[in-house]
């Protein structure tokens, strides 16, 4: 993070996605909304529903550092805590098998490996970034199956839910991953029950991610969910090496895939000079390998069919993500595999000098100045808005055919009508309207069903505008008044629910299951104090 203070901030793909989402929810909290849900400011004020589809911990995460933190800081605080999390997981992981000194290296060699620093200079993918610290902890829980048999299923849920809650492709690895080390666990160990376990585990997970997961799994066709499988963003245009006819796709592309070989090689080289471990930990070896030859392959064209028939694995879209889980491995083999520090400084040396070669040959960074955080910032204080992201947006619209500079109500038509605006704020809106005759009003709004549209006091169901999908309402002769609300659908409510509920017994179960422990304690120090 060093260049940041020169440089400034690496502005990757998704580096103003993530930033104008920090700012506009400390702009909605302002307002009093706690966890939004609409996108007020996204399409140049026609809004859109990216925080009910966008898991919520890394654009709160965010809105929190920058109510503390400058804005130009902001990114850069941002990744020291993901990067730090990842070690500190790693950590805890590699203690398992290294000694203090060995296992540090671990952690830094995991916190900074090549992938990592791609999605932190070339790609600003800050929820996936925050995500990465959960596989090392997937693993160790994996590891702990046989000796804690069912008491992995609370541990799995928690994992499994802050996955779904951090970022949807880096679930859907975790969930795959996680599949596939219980079935190698159970098949090494003849103990069917782990698959058991691992079900448990991944159905109570759902259940705690639940008021996230159920309003996205109902909602999903109210939005063009599936342009995140537009061309360019499907997995068969980004295995390693992949090429499309569009040469910034394919730069980048090269980028990654040499990173991704690059990894490899090393990890290849480390796998087998440290084969003789497998015989003390057999167990342990075959889950890493089994993980890291599956990884491999998932990146590779030859597992095309996969991608097509898996239940959501192409919501992960880029193959090449799932050096995300091969991180794990990659830190675990280099470690062992290199106990002389002069090894393991040549090969960071050697990473680092591929990173310099991409660096320079392939794709340089974009760098984002204070000035230029200071024009996101603009953009919602202004009222002026931003470009939005089209899957969002409701179905059926075509956000490139909107007007960004129209009023907020206006006829539609060539009539007339004289409008009072009484407040327009993010989840109500309230005006009136006064017109000779009947016409039709068009808002500077998206009609998604979520809206509830009342006139005269009287809820009517609101049209579309054709093509541009702003809400239509009819109005009567005279003066109306109308109210547009942001109301709570039933899937949210039946999501909040669940997760509740599931809160609630496990926090049940643990008062059950600790009961008497602690019971015993209270008696003995009762027994203490009366003597």
């Amino acid at each position: 993070m060093l260049p940041f203070s020169f440089l400034g901030n690496p502005s990757g793909h998704d580096f103003e996605f993530h930033m104008l989402s920090w700012m506009e929810v400390v702009t909605q909290w302002k307002q009093g909304i706690w966890l939004p849900r609409w996108a007020a400011f996204a399409h140049w004020g026609y809004g859109e529903a990216r925080f009910l589809f966008y898991p919520p911990a890394s654009w709160n995460l965010g809105a929190l550092m920058g109510k503390v933190f400058p804005w130009r800081m902001v990114p850069g605080v941002f990744i020291w805590c993901a990067l730090t999390a990842s070690g500190g997981s790693m950590f805890l992981l590699a203690r398992r098998w290294f000694a203090r000194n060995d296992a540090i290296f671990a952690a830094v060699l995991y916190a900074a490996n090549p992938y990592l620093i791609v999605i932190v200079y070339w790609r600003s993918a800050f929820a996936e970034l925050l995500s990465a610290c959960l596989f090392p902890l997937l693993l160790l829980v994996v590891l702990r199956v046989e000796q804690d048999r069912a008491r992995i299923i609370v541990p799995v849920g928690l994992l499994v839910a802050a996955a779904w809650l951090t970022n949807v492709p880096a679930a859907v690895m975790l969930t795959y991953s996680f599949a596939l080390l219980a079935a190698t666990g159970a098949i090494m160990t003849r103990n069917w029950r782990v698959l058991l376990y691992a079900a448990a585990g991944l159905g109570l997970g759902a259940a705690l991610a639940a008021f996230y997961l159920i309003p996205v799994i109902h909602e999903k066709s109210w939005v063009q969910i599936g342009e995140v499988l537009a061309p360019g963003y499907r997995p068969q245009d980004n295995f390693l090496f992949s090429r499309t006819g569009d040469l910034e796709h394919n730069r980048f592309n090269l980028l990654v895939s040499s990173v991704g070989i690059a990894e490899l090689i090393v990890l290849a080289i480390a796998g087998w000079t440290s084969r003789a471990w497998r015989l003390q930990y057999r167990w342990d070896w075959s889950l890493l390998t089994t993980w890291a030859i599956a990884i491999t392959l998932i990146m590779l064209p030859l597992t095309g069919i996969l991608w097509a028939v898996l239940p959501q694995l192409q919501f992960v879209q880029f193959p090449w993500r799932w050096l995300l889980c091969l991180n794990v491995p990659f830190a675990f083999f280099v470690t062992l595999a290199f106990p002389s520090w002069v090894k393991r400084a040549a090969v960071c040396v050697a990473m680092l000098a591929v990173l310099w070669v991409v660096w320079h040959e392939v794709q340089p960074p974009w760098w984002d100045q204070a000035a230029d955080v200071e024009e996101l910032h603009d953009f919602i204080s202004d009222g002026g808005g931003y470009e939005g992201t089209d899957e969002y947006v409701p179905a059926g619209v075509d956000p490139q055919t909107l007007n960004k500079n129209a009023p907020l109500v206006a006829v539609a038509g060539k009539g007339k009508a004289n409008i009072r605006m009484l407040g327009w704020s993010v989840p109500f809106k309230r005006f009136t309207a006064e017109a000779d005759r009947p016409e039709r009003l068009r808002l500077k709004l998206f009609n998604y069903p979520a809206w509830q549209v009342e006139v005269n006091g009287v809820p009517i169901v609101a049209k579309s505008q054709p093509k541009t999908g702003e809400i239509l309402i009819p109005l009567e002769t005279g003066i109306s008044e109308v109210r547009v609300r942001l109301i709570r659908t039933p899937d949210r409510t039946a999501g909040a629910i669940v997760s509740i509920l599931t809160v609630l017994l496990l926090a049940g179960g643990a008062v059950y299951r600790y009961r008497g422990p602690i019971l015993a304690r209270s008696s003995r120090l009762m027994a203490r104090s009366s003597r």
